[in-house]
């Protein structure tokens, strides 16, 4: 079960950092392992990719890219009440993106003594995105990517993943994604950078992955943008014992059940709820289908933390900064307030993590080991770029001229001052 630390114990604040640092540290092994694959990726294409699918995934390509009849076909094979969930998850999805862009970026210009000054938003050409397979199948992820690259007018979105369900091409068709290449891995990751003979080179690759998958976009980044350094999933949850027991362990399991590198975390007032939350953990992993998941993250990265007020608790959320945190306290709307370090903020006893990995409409692709202090859940603006504009008059030039050779001479850069000179 979830072991237990207070803020008194002497080993107290390492055990937070080491939570709260869990997003940058890569393997070397693995970083060596991706760098070498992207290498080859970029130099020999279509062959290093299909060699690469059939070496780690047992898979034989004859091509990279899943035709529209066959996508069409798949997705057919979802169930009906499926596939309508998937529509009301894509609907609400769009429906936030819809009123984020107005907020996320907005061309402006203005001019002032012969000068017009301005900043031209528009929206990336091609975007990548990666949807994962493994362990569990994430039609979700295609719709919380897709859905806010199409509202912010990406002209095309491409998609990678290794074996896609029915489900997940349903939601790509739902989403609006214009390709799909049954590819994955580190990889795939190489192949969005530079292009191969099929795959087209992206601006951007968004989406979680494995270690690999999170190697490669770090070493990409640079040659193509990327979303985020994404670690292991984790929750934490402040609670009282105004809600039930049995409802804090369900919420800590839908969290544990991703991935045995997960971090399930309790901030409890007072010892005995976590004395009751611990007991319901047990009930309810032994009836979890992924139990030996779930089991190992609770174990390894599992932790409670007892504090004696709100107020305490709301403090830790915020050293922890946590990919996402549920405020389960009397009076959650006014304590959750003072939240202002995570990426997603889940607010009273009615509102589990699970509604925003699915159908609340804010994007589940989040800032994850801490990261939340400086950085923000995927989003429109994310596919969106900013060019300045600048026009000067010539009188507008003649009245700054001086100002612009003195710090061109003081820099020592003459040509960037003679560019005015020459123009007098």
């Amino acid at each position: 079960m979830l072991a237990i630390v207070s803020p008194n114990d002497p080993d107290y604040r390492d055990r937070l950092a080491t939570l709260a640092r869990r997003t940058a540290e890569m393997p070397p092994e693995v970083e060596a392992a991706a760098r070498a694959i992207v290498n080859d990726v970029r130099k020999q294409g279509d062959a290093v990719v299909i060699a690469l699918t059939e070496r780690f995934e047992k898979r034989k390509l004859t091509q990279l890219e899943l035709a529209p009849a066959d996508w069409d076909a798949q997705a057919a094979r979802v169930k009906p009440a499926v596939r309508q969930a998937l529509e009301l998850a894509a609907n609400r999805i769009r429906a936030f993106a819809e009123a984020e862009k107005p907020h996320a970026q907005t061309s402006f210009e203005y001019e002032k003594d012969g000068i017009r000054l301005g900043s031209r938003v528009t929206p990336l050409d091609r975007v990548g995105i990666y949807v994962p397979g493994g362990t569990a199948l994430y039609p979700s992820t295609v719709l919380m990517t897709a859905i806010p690259a199409r509202v912010a007018g990406v002209r095309e979105i491409v998609m990678v993943t290794p074996g896609p369900s029915p489900e997940a091409l349903c939601a790509a068709r739902l989403a609006g994604v214009d390709r799909v290449f049954v590819i994955g891995g580190a990889q795939a990751v190489a192949a969005l950078a530079y292009g191969t003979e099929s795959v087209p080179r992206v601006d951007k690759i968004v989406g979680p992955g494995n270690a690999y998958v999170t190697a490669a976009k770090r070493i990409v980044f640079g040659d193509v943008g990327i979303d985020s350094i994404a670690g292991p999933t984790e929750v934490v949850i402040a609670c009282d014992g105004s809600v039930a027991p049995e409802w804090v362990a369900a919420d800590l399991l839908a969290q544990a059940e991703h991935d045995v590198l997960a971090a399930p975390v309790l901030v409890a007032v007072g010892r005995s709820v976590v004395d009751g939350v611990n007991r319901s953990l047990a009930l309810q992993l032994d009836r979890l289908p992924r139990k030996a998941i779930a089991s190992r993250a609770v174990a390894d990265h599992g932790l409670a933390i007892v504090v004696d007020t709100p107020e305490a608790a709301i403090k830790v959320v915020n050293d922890l900064a946590p990919e996402h945190a549920e405020i389960i306290l009397e009076d959650a709307r006014r304590h959750a307030a003072s939240v202002n370090t995570a990426g997603a903020v889940f607010i009273g006893r009615h509102t589990p993590e699970s509604v925003g990995d699915y159908v609340a409409g804010p994007s589940h692709v989040l800032p994850t080991g801490g990261s939340a202090r400086f950085s923000s859940p995927l989003g429109v603006a994310d596919f969106l770029k900013r060019s300045s504009t600048i026009e000067y008059s010539e009188s507008a030039l003649r009245a700054q001229a001086d100002a612009i050779e003195a710090i061109a001479d003081v820099e020592g850069l003459q040509a960037h001052g003679l560019a005015v000179t020459v123009r007098r």
